[in-house]
């Protein structure tokens, strides 16, 4: 009796033995960490089980383990493309439930000042699935619905700002986004400045581009820079902006190459209607993707004589003012000489400022 005992109590040692040992290699494989180092795995809507796999391998410690686990849950036939963040101490079971549910991690978009709404594009698909023929032909198609020519002619709708998408972004609904926003932002107090201001909505934007343009995005002088291009624009005074030229330089070459380091007399001359010096007028549209600051400081214009402007060689980046042609030619002519005693320096701050600021 006491050896049935004995041998009875040895099997049952020996099935608990073998059932931990295997129970733990299934715990292991389904619910230890398998992540070999942290990264980001992307996963198109054409990938199938095994490009998912090559994805995934150079971040997790055992392929096959992982391999069994996505094939008892048929991640081959259910999964979601999307940018995955893999990190450190997460199990292969956790994995692939990130992978089916389409749990993706956002990426994030800084929209700069770009002169063309292709431009933007051209940055916004280095962080998207779809390549920017694909993003630029759907956009053009919103715009056509909208009874726009283009893509270009949905520029007002973006705001300078961080935004978060996903990877798998398609063109609607990354418009949605900034289209309610635009929408959200325009309040009926905003829509009582815009009636009162009796400027269209275009010119509105086009004089909010110059605003941002001039002051480099700083809000101290938007509202002074405002009030004086609606001074000279009241007074049928051609506007005169330095960015418009630069504009409409490089919109005449496609936008293609660096824009102008220097405006020069021949520059303005450029025949556009976006050219202040050439064209009288407010330009057709903005130059450039505003902020909301520089749309407000056109519906908030401090109101002065200023019609005149020149850079303040004692200050950089910001402008003297003054109502008087004597005045602003003395102004003038001090910083002419200050910028060709130190031309290099200046625009070397001048294109680092900008490179910064169109950077997404």
């Amino acid at each position: 009796m006491k050896k049935s005992l004995g041998i009875i109590s040895v099997l049952l040692f020996l099935i608990f033995v073998i059932g931990s040992f295997f129970g733990y290699k299934y715990y292991k494989k389904f619910y230890g960490n398998n992540v070999e180092k942290e990264g980001y795995i992307l996963i198109p809507h054409s990938a199938n089980y095994n490009s998912i796999l090559d994805s995934i391998a150079p971040y997790i410690k055992n392929k096959e383990n992982f391999a069994e686990v996505a094939k008892s849950k048929n991640l081959q036939k259910f999964f979601n493309a999307g940018r995955y963040r893999i990190k450190s101490g997460t199990n292969n079971s956790d994995l692939v439930n990130m992978i089916k549910a389409g749990n993706q991690t956002e990426n994030t978009f800084r929209i700069g000042d770009f002169f063309s709404v292709y431009q933007m594009i051209g940055k916004v698909v280095k962080k998207t699935e779809l390549d920017s023929l694909k993003f630029a032909t759907d956009l053009n198609k919103i715009a056509t619905e909208k009874g726009f020519s283009n893509a270009e002619d949905l520029k007002k709708y973006f705001f300078i700002d961080s935004y978060n998408f996903f990877w798998t972004v398609t063109p609607k609904d990354f418009f949605k986004k900034f289209e309610a926003e635009y929408n959200s932002f325009w309040t009926a107090e905003r829509k009582a400045k815009e009636q009162q201001l009796g400027l269209s909505r275009d010119q509105i934007y086009a004089l909010a581009s110059l605003v941002y343009k001039e002051t480099g995005g700083k809000q101290d002088e938007m509202k002074t820079v405002a009030g004086l291009y609606l001074n000279r624009y009241r007074k049928g005074m051609k506007l005169q902006s330095d960015p418009t030229v630069i504009y409409a330089v490089s919109k005449a070459n496609n936008f293609q190459g660096e824009p102008l380091r220097r405006v020069f007399f021949k520059h303005l001359r450029e025949p556009s209607p976006y050219n202040t010096y050439f064209s009288a007028g407010i330009p057709p549209g903005p130059i450039c993707v505003v902020d909301k600051n520089s749309v407000d400081a056109v519906l908030n214009a401090q109101k002065s004589d200023y019609i005149y402007m020149c850079a303040d060689p004692k200050r950089f980046g910001f402008h003297k003012f003054t109502a008087s042609a004597a005045e602003h030619a003395v102004n003038a002519k001090e910083f002419f000489l200050f910028f060709n005693f130190n031309k290099q320096k200046l625009l070397s701050n001048f294109f680092e400022f900008n490179n910064f600021q169109t950077n997404i």
